[in-house]
Order: structure tokens, then sequence, then C-alpha cells
């Protein structure tokens, strides 16, 4: 959520989120997700992708520590 709201993308909550990955890419719909799940799910879809990336990049949050 820090990362998240550093980076300016606080429009959904965690639980959200993990909700909205769970949906695009359980496929077996078991509640679960392998490394294998989610590494083909991503790579599958583009804004899922997008999303992740954009939420997870440390960028901003290495520019807030430097100056301090």
């Amino acid at each position: 959520q820090a990362i998240q709201a550093i980076n300016g993308h606080t429009n959904m909550s965690a639980e959200e989120f993990t909700n909205m990955v769970f949906q695009r890419i359980d496929v077996n719909n078991d509640g679960e997700l392998t490394l294998e799940e989610f590494i083909n799910g991503v790579e599958r879809d583009e804004d899922l992708m997008e999303l992740i990336t954009k939420s997870f990049d440390l960028s901003n949050v290495l520019k807030v520590i430097q100056s301090g």
C-alpha cells in the first residue's frame, strides 16, 4: 500500500487488488496461486502486467528516500 501511495495508485485497496488478481489468473479456481500460475497469468494479461509494473515501481520510493 505504501508503494502504491507513493506512486499515486491508491484507487484500489490491497484486498481489492488481490481479489482482482485472483479473478484474472487463478485458472483452476482453487483460491490459491502457484508461482507458475501467477507468472503465466501476468504474462498473458497486458493490463494486469501494466498495473503491477506501475504499482510496484520502486523508483519513486528511491527518490523519496534520497531527498530525505
